[in-house]
Parts: structure tokens; sequence; C-alpha cells
């Protein structure tokens, strides 16, 4: 069920008609909580349900049994951590690894082969694989007590604003909030109201609007020898990407500012990161932490030596990795981790400070740094993903006709592009700055850029399309 659709406005407002009748009863609450977020789920395809109560029920027992026989603890985590990877590993890795194993056995001559499994992916299996495991971990580590309700278990695993495209909310987090049920102020009202017009703005004005044009490139048999060009396509898909996934991210926070709960920012303006590592602590900052609290610290952290730069590129790889099963995926994890490494060794960030335009060389470097990493992100293969950089950073020809092209066919995903661009520079500079933002939060401003952002979505939106995230 999408957020950017019809049945998703019936089924929300049905959802919050019926919300106050039980929201102040525990075993109500999460029992509606649980069956609307099914529901939910269940929309696209009720088959594949059976796979969040397995994974819920293997977790919730599992921790109950890490209490009651802390002897068995350790085999007990492991019963989650591979349930859930072996799940995630089924239906998302499999078809990748029997290629890979049919490819090296024709490199070596071999006539033999294996048969591949074509699976449909259930969608948003990668993030309740993950938040799932979050609480037998933390359960594991004595970090958080099991909960004894399994509609309290099962309210907080499969609750709908973020169960399929994050954030990723952790069982420490989300748990205890549910226990109770806090009264929703005018406050929290406006602020869900904010969070989801702009959510829904990012997503259907400016992700939307640039999809046709980044569909069209990436989809050429041949790449487009045209430097500029590359450079406007990368750019849209990495503001494409940012403005889908944070639109998300801010729908869900929205939805969940409603119900009386809090969910935490998942995005935080990464475009102006003046280093790597900063823009990793800007950037789906949920799957980033999950990853650094339950992969990096395990592997031994930021040691001296080697071992730190092998963590960080494990780390990064695996990362890579999660977003989906394609050596594209897997490059772009670990050359990030690289990039991480020489990041560190070099100090860039603070020998560039220094000088005194050291702030925008040290943003451009990033830039240059993560807009390589989308021509790889977005490439169905490797080749096309190397004819892409080539052509960004060694022009053999400075060909502005398809960039004439875009121009003309492409008038609107290039003046959302602008306005995008427009705001994060405002950003930047610093023109946020606290008396700027209490003008800007005045309750009839306010109303008025609501209500315009509002219209925009009405009447200015792009073809509807599913959240890129969603195949992940």
């Amino acid at each position: 069920m999408l957020f950017n659709s019809l049945i998703f406005l019936l089924f929300a407002g049905t959802f919050f008609a019926i919300w106050p009748l039980v929201r102040a009863h525990s075993r109500a609450r999460w029992a509606w909580l649980f069956g609307a977020s099914m529901l939910f789920y269940g929309f696209w395809d009720w088959r594949f349900l059976a796979l969040i109560l397995f994974s819920g029920f293997i977790d919730y027992f599992a921790a109950l049994g890490m209490v009651a026989r802390p002897g068995w603890k350790k085999a007990l985590l492991w019963l989650s951590i591979l349930a859930n990877l072996g799940t995630l590993g089924l239906f998302k890795y499999s078809g990748f690894f029997l290629s890979a194993i049919n490819d090296t056995a024709e490199l070596l001559g071999s006539d033999a082969s294996v048969p591949v499994l074509r699976l449909a992916l259930p969608v948003g299996i990668s993030f309740y694989t993950f938040q799932s495991m979050s609480y037998t971990i933390d359960v594991y580590r004595s970090q958080l007590k099991p909960v004894r309700s399994v509609l309290h278990f099962f309210a907080y695993l499969s609750m709908f604003p973020q169960l399929v495209a994050g954030p990723i909310i952790r069982a420490s987090d989300l748990l205890p909030q549910l226990e109770t049920w806090n009264k929703t102020t005018p406050e929290d009202r406006i602020e869900g109201l904010r969070l989801m017009t702009f959510g829904f703005f990012k997503k259907m004005v400016i992700a939307d609007n640039l999809a046709p044009a980044i569909q069209d490139g990436f989809a050429r048999a041949h790449v487009v020898d045209s430097t500029p060009y590359w450079w406007i396509i990368i750019t849209m898909f990495a503001v494409q990407v940012y403005c889908d996934f944070a639109g998300y991210s801010d729908i869900a926070r929205g939805l969940a500012r409603w119900m009386g709960y809090r969910f935490p920012v998942n995005f935080d303006h990464p475009f102006a990161a003046k280093s790597l590592r900063e823009f990793w602590a800007r950037w789906h900052i949920s799957l980033t932490t999950w990853f650094r609290d339950y992969v990096y610290m395990p592997l031994g952290g930021p040691m001296k030596g080697l071992r730190g730069h092998m963590n960080t590129w494990v780390t990064m790889t695996l990362s890579g990795f999660w977003h989906g099963a394609n050596w594209t995926f897997l490059v772009w994890g670990f050359s990030q981790g690289l990039l991480l490494s020489l990041e560190k060794v070099l100090g860039t960030p603070k020998r560039l400070l220094k000088l005194p335009a050291g702030r925008w060389l040290c943003t451009g470097l990033v830039i240059a740094q993560i807009w390589t990493a989308f021509a790889l992100f977005g490439s169905r293969d490797l080749t096309q993903a190397f004819a892409i950089i080539e052509r960004m950073y060694i022009p053999t020809q400075w060909n502005w006709v398809p960039v004439q092209k875009l121009l003309e066919y492409q008038k609107q995903g290039l003046f959302v592009l602008a306005l995008f661009i427009a705001r994060e520079l405002w950003y930047y500079l610093g023109l946020d700055q606290r008396h700027v933002t209490a003008i800007l939060r005045r309750p009839a401003i306010q109303t008025v850029g609501l209500a315009c952002a509002m219209v925009l979505c009405v009447y200015f939106r792009g073809p509807g399309m599913a959240f890129v995230y969603f195949q992940f």
C-alpha cells in the first residue's frame, strides 16, 4: 500500500477514526496497531505475512528464553540471527549466489550449473528483519528486558508507518513508548501534519518529477557520451533518492506523531557534509547507526592500524550488499569503506578547512565521491556504472545535445532540481538561523507554506512512482 495512493488515504482515515477508541487501553491499542499493520502489509501480498510472523515469533520466544534459560542465551541469539538472515538470504540473495556459482563454473570451463531461484522479493524484508534482530541482540546484551505480551511485541515489529521502508526503529526506542500512550497535543498534530505534508512534497513534487529523466538515462542501451549530461543526471538521481526516502521517513514520522509516538530523524541535510564520515552520519541515520552498533563495534570498532580499516571496509561492504543482490552494490559499499579509510589517513577535511575556501572544497570533494557512488547505485551492472563514471571524469566529447534535450523535455524536473538546490544552499549558508526559523514558524506563515505545499502536491506532482527503497 503506497503512501501516495488513494487506498492509503482511506486506510489512514479509518485507522485514525478508530484510534481514539482504543489508544487508552494497552491490549486494545496493541491489537489495533498489529491488525491494521497486517492489513497494510498484506495489501501487497497476503502470503508474505507469514514471513513477518515467522521472524517475529522466533525473536519473541528467543528473547523470553534468554531470560528463562540463561545458559541458552548464545544459542538462542544464533537461532534468531540465522532465522532472520536465512529468510533474508533466501528471498533476496539466493539468486545472486547461485548465479555467481554458475559464472565461476563457466570461467573454469565446466558445463555444470545449478538451477537459479527467482523468488519475489517481499516488500520491506530488509527493514523488518533488522528491526526484529535489534530486539534479540539488545536482550542478549542485557540492554533490554523482553516483553511478556506478544501483542506488545508485534505492535512494535509491524507498526505500519515504518514497516516497509524505515526508518529502522530500535526496540529500545519504541517498545517503552508503546507501553503507554501520551495524549497528543496541538503541537504534535501540527508537527505531524508538517512532516507529512513536506514528506509528500519531497516525494511527489521533487522525486517523482525527476524520475522520468533518470530512468531514460539509465535505461539506454549505450551510455550517452556527454560529460555535462551525466553530471546533471547523477545530480538528479542523488536528489531523487534523497527526497524519495527522506520523504517516506518524514511521512512515517508524521503518522507516528499523530499516534502520540516519536520516531528519530533519519536524514539531516547530508549534502551539506564537509567530510565523507559526516555524510554517513547524516544519511539514512537509522541504518548507519544499526551497522555501527551491531556490526562495526562488535568487529572491534575504530582500532589502530590495518584492523581498524578492515572493520570499516567490512561494515560498509555489508551495508552496500544490504541494499541489493548485485555486484554494483558490493563495489559501492566497499569503495565507500576505502574512501573513508583514505579520508582518515590523509586527514583531508582538516587540511582543506584551513584554506580560504576550505569549506566549499570539502563539500565539493564529498559531492564528487558521493556522485560517483550514485553512478554505481543506479546502474544495472558494473559495465554501465564504469562507463558512466568514465564519461563523468574522462570526457571524450563535451556533447551538449543531450543537455539541450533535457532542457526541452524535462523542464519540470529541472525546475524542481533547482528548487531543491536553492533550499540546500539556504541551509548550507547558515540562513536557517534561529531568528529566520522563528519567523518561518509563525502560525500564519506556516499555514501558508503548508497550503502551498499541498496545492503543489496535487497540481505539480510527477508521475506516480513506488518509493525507491521498496526494492530493498
